[in-house]
């Protein structure tokens, strides 16, 4: 597979992100005020904001604000987006992203969300470019860390019941031979499903937790974040086109 994921293309999925959840933190505050602390898009947005300037810092401005770099042709070298070359690899901008919502994001998604990037960081090592089975591996690997972390398994009512279909379908789509665009949309639908899917369940972790049966019949707002995040890079890897 001749597709590949660089520094770049990564800082406009993280970009596309935070976008996607400035714009719809009100309603992923109103999810967290009937289940839980009222505070998760704000908190989600002040974090991802911090974790921008970081990569601003890092990359020169908005160097990753195009879809370039993220699906492009391997060219042995790293793509650059609108502003040009990101000189960083992968790992090192998922690092950076993984520690600035750590420190800035409050309550549990930001340790949750630090470690799934930490984890992916870590995965991905210092190649200068990522495979999409590599980045299939690293997400999944941060999925992993999600779960350690939190302590929480599918039909617990959190996060990982959006991000652990999505892994999954992320992973076999490409063993099935689809291209990084066909397996990341097959996520971002795993991952939908995953969060439709909390709307009934009773939560059996976090400050949802303690409302028992009441908190069914609310989407939880951590796997809508969660689904953001996926259909974010589904989204932006799209728009390259082949």
């Amino acid at each position: 597979m001749s597709e590949t994921i660089d520094a770049a293309g990564v800082a406009a999925w993280l970009r596309a992100w935070a976008r996607a959840v400035a714009e719809r933190r009100d309603e992923l505050t109103a999810l967290d005020a009937a289940i839980g602390d009222a505070d998760h898009g704000i908190n989600m947005d002040r974090g991802l904001q911090a974790a921008v300037e970081r990569l601003d810092e890092r990359c020169g401005g908005d160097a990753g604000g195009a879809t370039e770099g993220i699906a492009g042709e391997a060219t042995g070298g790293v793509s650059g987006g609108a502003g040009g070359t990101v000189d960083e690899s992968p790992g090192a901008l998922l690092k950076a992203v993984g520690m600035t919502l750590v420190s800035t994001v409050g309550g549990a998604a930001g340790p949750l969300y630090g470690t799934f990037f930490l984890r992916m960081a870590s995965a991905a090592g210092d190649a200068a470019a990522l495979t999409p089975a590599v980045w299939a591996s690293a997400f999944t690997a941060g999925v992993a860390g999600v779960r350690e972390r939190g302590k929480a398994e599918l039909g617990d009512k959190t996060m990982v019941d959006a991000l652990a279909p999505a892994a999954a379908a992320f992973e076999a789509a490409l063993t099935d031979g689809a291209s990084a665009a066909e397996a990341l949309r097959a996520a971002a639908a795993a991952a939908q499903r995953g969060m439709v899917g909390t709307i009934p369940l009773v939560a059996r972790k976090g400050r949802a937790s303690y409302l028992g049966e009441r908190s069914a019949g609310t989407q939880d707002p951590g796997a809508t974040s969660s689904w953001l995040l996926v259909e974010s890079a589904a989204a932006l890897v799209e728009a390259t086109g082949p």
